[in-house]
């Protein structure tokens, strides 16, 4: 008997039916740019839309989230990082496209240029993660082993947490600048980082490297790989200056189990990004948000309500916080 037949453009077509509106707005508020987005609701939804934002190194002053009835309403309070509005026009046209009915059907169109992982993504260059230890020199020697290979270093992320590193090198040949597609070299590579990540280490955690495959984006990436680490399980080291006790992070976590959700209120230090971390973090942990108010007293603290469908560990997100 054939297989029934599904077409291809199935997926889009609620898309096309209902294509998201998205509006930059600079006249409503005196002080920062209102960008709003409508849209139909759909898994990850929020962390793409932070996440555009984030890449354009746009500063999130308030949002009002809200993504019930299959329907996804946003209206975020954005800012450079002067606090001034945005008004170059090449920026405001790539959130309004990203955002928009093109972003949502186009392959990487929603990724800010240079901000994918993956072996095709930046031209001639391959993905290489490396996750392990932290410890001082590190990096060096991971340098000094592969230009030792004849690796060039065309661009590196690197995120350390409570004593474990985790990085995404972009490699090629440093003669040819092309991507290295030698399994003997490459296996070499990858085993002699596998012994400098592993001499640093003391058992705890298995070190590991691998090529990086697929078009995912790198701060999303390199959350994943620390989740998947459970880096939050480590033990960080404070200072009594790192965080005085008027800025200290604090979460509160109301279950509402007749309603079947729950509501997480996170108090913290402001920094760039911290949105994005959030809610990064959230969706590692397999939880939606359906609403959220967020506030922003720059520099000193960040307040956030955030409503979750499934019960959440607040140690789990306290420990990412830090």
């Amino acid at each position: 008997m054939a297989s029934p037949y599904f077409d291809p453009e199935y997926e889009n077509l609620s898309i096309r039916l209902n294509p998201p509106r998205v509006s930059v707005d600079n006249t409503s508020c005196r002080d920062c740019t209102l960008v709003k987005v409508d849209s139909l609701n759909k898994p990850g939804i929020l962390l793409e839309v932070v996440q555009i934002l984030s890449d354009l190194d746009l500063i999130i002053t308030k949002a009002y989230i809200s993504s019930d009835g299959g329907w996804f309403m946003d209206v975020f309070h954005v800012t450079d990082h002067q606090g001034n509005k945005i008004t170059e026009s090449k920026t405001i046209d790539y959130i309004e496209k990203a955002l928009g009915p093109k972003g949502q059907t186009a392959d990487g169109l929603n990724t800010w240029p240079g901000k994918r992982v993956g072996v095709h993504t930046i031209g001639d260059h391959s993905a290489i993660e490396l996750i392990g230890r932290d410890r001082p020199g590190l990096l060096s020697e991971i340098s000094a082993v592969l230009a030792d290979l004849h690796f060039n270093v065309a661009a590196a992320e690197v995120w350390t947490h409570n004593r474990r590193i985790a990085c995404v090198l972009y490699v090629n040949d440093d003669t040819t600048c092309r991507a290295v597609d030698d399994p003997a070299r490459l296996s070499a590579m990858e085993e002699q980082l596998k012994n400098i990540l592993r001499g640093c280490d003391d058992g705890e955690k298995v070190a590991h490297t691998s090529s990086s495959m697929g078009f995912t984006h790198v701060d999303r990436r390199l959350h994943q790989m620390l989740f998947a680490d459970r880096d939050y399980e480590g033990g960080g080291l404070a200072t009594e200056t790192d965080s005085p006790c008027t800025l200290k992070s604090k979460i509160t976590v109301e279950h509402c189990v007749d309603k079947g959700y729950s509501v997480v209120n996170v108090r913290c230090k402001d920094r760039p990004k911290l949105m994005f971390d959030i809610v990064c973090t959230l969706t590692d942990m397999q939880y939606v948000v359906f609403h959220a108010t967020i506030s922003s007293d720059r520099p000193y603290a960040s307040q956030y309500l955030l409503k979750t469908q499934r019960w959440i560990l607040p140690q789990m997100i306290w420990k990412r916080m830090q």
